[in-house]
């Protein structure tokens, strides 16, 4: 067996919290304040200090031991220090760490891994081209191939996105307050509707029709505003928009827009991808192929930092240098991607993704039955958003804070997602057992029955 069962990887099965935060993490966190950046922002929501991780738990520094229902933004897919992917790691950090883009054995081995994982028509007729330790890093070299390919410079995006913090990957993220200190970014960047039926009061097939026809526009119409398009960009599914799966017809209505106009279709599987949605990319629930798919976040297999793009063979246009950054090498982390991937196969993680998740979003479903502020559960695999709104059916960004809260306190680790605040986003380790999966989710039901009372009594 390729490492150990995924029942062996963790502290323990269920939580075990004492007062949060504690001493030592309340020391750590007011040191922080005083010394780093103030740009730190996760541990004003979860205000903690970690010592270790196993598996899907994590230690804080006074000892207690957390359900890791959020694994570093969907970074951990195969758990907190896995002893196959770290053994591997550790034996190349002794070797080789860094080779910027000269060939080494693990650099070839993960880029065959990866073809032997790849979507669709892409499986034998890509090139793959890393980029440096973040996941705007494979955003930006999408971009640039698809400029570089079609002479174009106008990008399609969608609202609710979310693809990265650098210029290019910012300008096609939709978030205004994100962007606005920033500007000028990309000129020629529109941002179409992305089909989210609930928010919208549509059908799905409305939704998907309403979406679909806006994109068409503005490729296509003389007044579509767009001059000169290079591409369209979308995650298949929207995770920091509030984890939104779009119905069925909008990703493959987007490959034929893109076919008709010979416009590269490109995916961000930056957060979805590497197994986390119960298939190797979100993508393929779909039955959609990209031209260019970008990768980062889980693919370093144990945290390493590496990133990297995907693109058909035909687009490998590019001439020596045309596109170049320093961490392209970093061996470690091909090593660690490539031991991700073979743990996820030899343990069925995609299946058990599959499965697990399912029931935790019926599980959240039947803890929302009745209570009108759960406006819908959805997502695919471990990777689980719960909408919440109050009476007026506003989004309800207070009461996930609150459900946020309550898990810290009782020892689940969970995050937050949409325009508003208002979805609870769940991104598990696909390592998660189904005793732990029971446990953090029943207390993540309390939350609910909590802060439903909370809401009656004020």
């Amino acid at each position: 067996m390729t490492g150990p069962p995924i029942h062996e990887l963790h502290f323990a099965e269920e939580p075990s919290v004492d007062k949060v935060p504690g001493p030592n993490s309340r020391r750590l966190l007011d040191k922080q304040e005083n010394v780093d950046s103030s740009a730190v922002a996760y541990p004003n929501d979860i205000p903690l200090a970690f010592e270790e991780g196993r598996g899907a738990t994590l230690k804080d520094a006074d000892g207690n031991v957390f359900l890791d229902f959020f694994a570093g933004i969907g970074v951990y897919n195969v758990g907190h220090a896995n002893p196959y992917v770290n053994e591997g790691v550790h034996e190349q950090i002794d070797k080789l760490t860094h080779s910027v883009d000269f060939p080494t054995e693990p650099r070839l081995d993960l880029i065959e891994k990866l073809d032997e994982i790849a979507p669709g028509n892409l499986a034998g007729n890509n090139r793959f081209v890393f980029g440096g330790p973040t996941g705007s890093d494979a955003v930006e070299a999408s971009i640039k191939l698809a400029k570089y390919n079609t002479g174009g410079n106008g990008l399609i995006a969608f609202r609710n996105s979310y693809h990265g913090a650098t210029a290019g990957a910012m300008s096609l993220t939709a978030n205004k307050k994100f962007k606005q200190p920033y500007g000028p970014l990309l000129s020629d960047v529109v941002h179409a509707p992305f089909p989210y039926p609930f928010q919208e009061g549509r059908s799905p097939e409305e939704s998907v029709e309403h979406a679909l026809r806006e994109v068409r526009a503005i490729v296509e119409e003389p007044y579509g505003g767009l001059t000169d398009p290079a591409g369209i960009f979308v995650e298949p599914i929207q995770g920091e928009g509030g984890v939104i799966a779009p119905p069925d017809g909008f990703l493959s209505g987007l490959r034929e827009i893109a076919d008709e106009n010979d416009l590269p279709l490109m995916f961000d599987e930056i957060q979805v991808g590497m197994g986390r949605t119960g298939e190797w990319w979100a993508s393929e629930h779909y039955d959609v192929t990209p031209d260019v798919m970008t990768t980062a976040k889980a693919l370093g297999g144990n945290g390493q930092p590496l990133s990297g793009t995907m693109y058909h063979e035909d687009l490998d246009t590019w001439g020596p240098g045309d596109h170049a950054g320093t961490y392209r090498g970093h061996v470690p982390a091909m090593v660690g991607g490539l031991r991700a991937i073979e743990y996820i196969q030899a343990h069925d993680l995609l299946d058990h993704a599959t499965e697990v998740g399912a029931w935790i979003r019926d599980r959240i479903r039947d803890a929302g039955d009745g209570d009108p502020g759960v406006g819908q559960v959805r997502g695919k695999g471990l990777f689980i958003g719960a909408e919440f709104v109050d009476a007026a059916g506003e989004p309800d960004d207070d009461r996930v804070d609150a459900i946020q809260e309550y898990c810290y306190e009782h020892g689940v680790l969970v995050w937050t997602a949409g325009q508003y605040g208002n979805v609870l986003r769940l991104l598990p380790p696909l390592v998660l057992t189904q005793k732990q999966a029971e446990v953090g989710t029943e207390i993540i039901a309390d939350a609910i029955e909590a802060t439903a009372e909370l809401a009656v009594a004020e």
